[in-house]
């Protein structure tokens, strides 16, 4: 019988915290402060389905740390959501903001639920509820959220106009990820996996390696994954396998296909919620293998954009020792002990908080555009992004290589640092 503790995101979270904290010798005072959110809410959410009977759901919204500027975070809707996820995600996206240098904190939210099981109507109603529970306590000036798993720009517009209707105004950046036309950014659905290609290619120019001499395995399908691996292929990539979940039997399939996938064939025949078609798959001539699958194949880069706790104490043997890099499309996709395997084996980690930095970068872009009410070209979102994740990663992979740091590290001795001085600038601490 296994006495191993189940794994808990704010655990890792706060594990990989007290590991920096250790080596830039913060003081208790600003651990104290910076190992525990600043604010925290939780509260019910009551929803008239559409029978007419009424359905409770819980919501959260958890605000990490707003020294450096508003709270930037996303809202997911999980059947599986717990305060503890929310919380490590609000503390690893105040990493993710200090990191690439934006004047942003960090926050999440979160409501248990699966969106699957509720209809348009259903969902819509949902979405203002949680509004109107924290309309007090989120705003433009304060904690702005944006999409994440199974939220879309939809809900993000139903969301703003909720908050414009309490506070009765107009206020565009009190969200991102909103539709383009109605205060969105383009850019904005490549944001996240283009940022994750940008990382990559900093790290094959490191390791001197071509990316058209370069396979990747990929997990999940979704906006990330799919938009990574338009850019990977565009630079001359080629991807052999895709793992993503079916909704349908709750469970995960990998789908490999030799030499490389077809991108826009498996678009075609996927849902909304990054589930493919697995008869059309395989009449498309892809191996149908079990989900964890994706974590063996004969790769140099592993691309983890699904869930956290992904690369594991249990699984991480499985690894092909012909892997180069790991980025993080996901948050906390790598477990404490697997990490320490990985960064044994001399595997060039791009850790979560650099490699998905995209997606929050635009949403700062949104911000900016919203409250200018001027709005780029594509092409200049992408440029500055493009500016943006290339000089985050260069700035760390050059202290990793002048103090002898793991990139993770590397990554958390900055944003840990720029968060700490932030507070004492402040006279919090």
């Amino acid at each position: 019988m296994s006495t191993r503790k189940p794994f808990n995101s704010f655990d890792m979270a706060q594990e990989q915290f007290d590991h920096v904290a250790g080596l830039l010798g913060l003081d208790r005072a600003t651990i104290d402060l910076l190992r525990w959110p600043l604010r925290e809410y939780s509260f019910a959410i009551p929803v008239r389905l559409d029978d007419g009977t009424t359905r409770v759901f819980r919501g959260f919204r958890v605000q990490h740390n707003d020294a450096r500027g508003p709270s930037k975070g996303g809202i997911r809707f999980h059947p599986a959501e717990t305060m503890d996820t929310v919380r490590a995600l609000a503390m690893w996206m105040t990493w993710k903001c200090a990191v690439v240098d934006i004047p942003l904190g960090g926050a999440k939210g979160g409501v248990i639920c699966d969106p699957h099981d509720l209809s348009q109507r259903e969902q819509e109603r949902l979405c203002r509820g949680y509004v109107r529970q924290i309309a007090k306590n989120v705003g433009p000036v304060t904690d702005v959220p944006a999409p994440d798993v199974m939220t879309s720009a939809q809900h993000m517009l139903w969301m703003l106009d909720e908050f414009e209707t309490v506070h009765g105004g107009k206020a565009p950046g009190f969200i991102t990820g909103k539709p383009v036309g109605m205060g969105g950014s383009l850019g904005r659905k490549e944001a996240t996996g283009y940022g994750v290609v940008f990382a990559i290619r900093g790290a094959l120019k490191e390791l001197e390696l071509r990316p058209q001499d370069t396979r990747a395995s990929v997990q999940g399908f979704g906006n990330v994954a799919q938009h990574a691996i338009e850019l990977y292929q565009q630079i001359g990539g080629t991807v052999v396998a895709v793992s993503c979940w079916d909704q349908q039997d709750q469970t995960a399939y990998t789908f490999r296909k030799l030499p490389g996938v077809d991108l826009a064939e498996l678009r075609a025949i996927t849902d909304r919620f990054g589930g493919i078609d697995r008869e059309k798959a395989r009449d498309c001539g892809y191996d149908v293998l079990p989900g964890d699958q994706w974590l063996e194949q004969e790769v140099e880069i592993l691309l983890p954009a699904a869930l956290e706790h992904q690369i594991t104490a249990d699984n991480i043997e499985r690894v092909r020792p012909t892997v180069r890099i790991i980025a993080e499309g996901a948050n906390g996709p790598t477990g404490p002990i697997a990490d320490q395997v990985l960064k044994e084996r001399g595997v060039f980690m791009i850790p979560d908080l650099l490699a998905n930095a995209g997606g929050v970068t635009c949403s700062y872009f949104e911000q900016v555009q919203n409250n200018m009410n001027y709005y780029w070209e594509k092409d200049e979102v992408l440029g500055k992004l493009d500016r943006k994740m290339t000089a985050a990663f260069l700035a760390v992979s050059e202290l990793a290589r002048k103090e002898n740091l793991y990139m993770r590290d590397a990554a958390y001795v900055i944003a840990v640092s720029r968060v700490a001085e932030a507070c004492r600038e402040r006279g919090w601490i």
